[in-house]
């Protein structure tokens, strides 16, 4: 189920994360739920929707750490 707004993500997500990151995530989602749409295009036996959310969390990790304040902030 892709997303079609930042706000729509996972409360985990959207609760935790600042407006640009949420663009990230779900942008990620979204590139990740049709690239493995296919179960032989996944590894192990995660589901599709496993697999999208492990992409979109790797996407904002990429760009974003948790601070020690619990808080997101983007990487210098």
């Amino acid at each position: 189920m892709p997303y079609d707004f930042r706000d729509d993500i996972p409360d985990s997500a959207r609760k935790v994360l600042p407006p640009h990151a949420r663009t990230i995530y779900k942008e990620a989602f979204n590139s990740a739920w049709e690239q493995y749409k296919s179960p032989e295009a996944r590894r192990g036996d995660s589901s599709r929707e496993e697999a999208a959310h492990a992409v979109a969390w790797k996407a904002v990790e990429a760009k974003y750490r948790k601070g020690d304040d619990g808080n997101w902030h983007p990487k210098s």
